[in-house]
């Protein structure tokens, strides 16, 4: 915006040029949200056709692994926390576009984990549950390793398959480095669809995690 007087008035005048700029901005991110979920949805449908075809009989996922690691700016007391605290696993334990409508986690050997989530949108809890997991604490080493299994449940009560994550934290220069191994066993035939949404859906929540703590770490700097 541009200013001059006349007598006792102001004139103003919009500078067009700054608006252009802004949309050419406001447009270029547009473009890479667009770009990324569509390269997102698409690398869905061709894992959730693979493992589709690939699921014939009972156990037919078993022993298959994932493995993810992430660099985090927080200390690994901090990490742990938002690992293991019910009010910190609520605000990153869902992929992108869903939410966490009940969440139970005892954080102790033997404790008791339920991990159920909704769309985004169903902030009424009107619609049905999109995701349900059931499981347990096998092992808890204070900020340095957790393992759990969790099982997501059909609609008809079975386990899809079992899930048994081990997380590992290594004290890192930038804070946390955390490695997370996902392993399956117990994989039903109906148990596709989860599998085929592993990798993006539990790496869309470990890049909330890593936003959320740096987030924090800028905060209380």
């Amino acid at each position: 915006m541009t200013a001059q007087r006349s007598a006792q008035r102001r004139i103003y005048a919009l500078r067009p040029d700054a608006f252009r700029e802004l949309a050419a901005e406001l447009s270029r991110i547009a473009d890479v949200s667009d770009r990324s979920n569509r390269e997102t949805f698409d690398r869905y449908g061709q894992n959730l056709e693979l493992e589709r075809h690939a699921a014939l009989q009972p156990g037919w996922a078993d022993g298959r692994s994932f493995r993810f690691r992430r660099a985090l700016a927080a200390r690994p007391d901090i990490v742990w926390a938002h690992l293991t605290e019910q009010a910190l696993l609520q605000q990153w334990w869902t992929p992108d576009d869903l939410r966490v409508s009940r969440l139970e986690f005892d954080a102790r050997l033997g404790g008791r984990i339920v991990h159920e989530y909704r769309d985004v949108e169903d902030v009424d809890d009107a619609d049905v549950v999109a995701g349900h997991a059931e499981g347990v604490v096998d092992l808890v080493d204070p900020e340095k390793r957790l393992a759990y299994r969790l099982s997501p449940v059909l609609p008809d009560g079975r386990a899809a398959l079992t899930s048994h994550l081990d997380l590992r934290l290594s004290p890192a220069p930038i804070g946390t480095v955390l490695d997370v191994e996902f392993r399956i066993t117990d994989s039903v035939v109906e148990g596709a669809d989860f599998v085929a949404g592993i990798e993006i859906g539990f790496g869309q929540s470990l890049d909330r995690l890593a936003a959320i703590l740096s987030a924090e770490t800028a905060e209380g700097r």
